[in-house]
Order: C-alpha cells, then structure tokens, then sequence
C-alpha cells in the first residue's frame, strides 16, 4: 500500500479546489445541454445568430424574405403547453424541432415578410416566416397566412399554393 501525503498549505488548497470546481461546472453544463439541438440538424444549418444566417436559414428551404424584419420580440415558451401550443408544437416535430426542452424558457421571435409563396405575389405582404431562436440558433418556427382563413406550416417549401391545397381536401 502507498501513501502519499502532501503538505497542504493555502494556496495549493486553493488551487486544487478551483480546479475542482471548473471540472464540476463544466460537466453541468455538459450535461444540461445534451439534449438540444446542434448547430447543423439533418444536413440544415440552425444557425440564427445575425441577420445573414437567419435569412440564410429561410433560404435553405427555398424561402426568400424581406431582409428588415416585420417583428423581433421575446417571448416566453409555456411551462404548460394547452392544446394550441401543442398543436403547433406537433408542427414543429414534423420537422425535427422540439419546442418541450424550452418550456418556461425566454426566445427571441424574428419574423420576415415572404416573397415567394406560390400563388402570391411579392408584394401581397400577407405570409409571414417565423423564426424563434435560442442561443443563436433556430429552436423552432413556421410559416403561416395573415388572412382571415389563412394557414400555418412548417419550414419546407410547398409543392403545391395553399389554393390548391385547400380544393384537392374539399
């Protein structure tokens, strides 16, 4: 058997105990982060940290904006989702976005004007890109109508305009 023994003074405790300390914090927060998303999801950056990714985020599905956008706000994610947010939050799954790890948590909310959602002109001003970030990166967000029987969807782009969407389920 060895025994080792160190004459222990101040500033080696010191030192000792603050590596101890960073060791520790650093697996904290190793850990409390496993489960959010990574910076590249699927082959799609989510990177939103400045106006360039953000819109270059959007441009990844084929979405082109106005580069002011029309909203930036802070919001809250719900601790309680109720059957709306949870509704769009089954949107959100569809595409490989969670918004549950965010519950009780504070997003920024970018929204853009659309100019190329087919069957509307550039200028209709009446869809919308939503993107909520966390961290500079894009946790969730949708694409929807402004109209009264307006329509919201996920990021992908449509292959058919809401129009022919709406008569192809009547």
């Amino acid at each position: 058997m060895f025994v080792f023994s160190v004459k222990a003074n101040k500033p080696k405790l010191i030192i000792i105990l603050c590596i101890v300390v960073v060791v520790l914090v650093t697996a904290v927060l190793l850990i409390a982060r496993h489960d959010k998303p990574t910076a590249n999801d699927g082959g799609i950056s989510l990177k939103a940290s400045d106006e360039s990714e953000r819109i270059a985020f959007l441009s990844q599905f084929g979405w082109k904006v106005k580069e002011d956008p029309v909203e930036v706000s802070e919001i809250i994610i719900p601790n309680e989702f109720d059957d709306t947010y949870s509704a769009y939050n089954e949107i959100q799954k569809l595409q490989d976005m969670d918004l549950s790890p965010y519950k009780g948590e504070w997003v920024k909310k970018w929204v853009y004007a659309v100019k190329n959602y087919p069957g509307y002109g550039d200028d209709s001003d009446c869809i919308r890109a939503t993107l909520l970030v966390r961290d500079g990166m894009v946790i969730g967000g949708d694409v929807s109508s402004l109209e009264l029987d307006g329509f919201t969807q996920g990021f992908d782009f449509p292959e058919k305009t809401a129009a022919e969407t709406t008569s192809a389920a009547a």
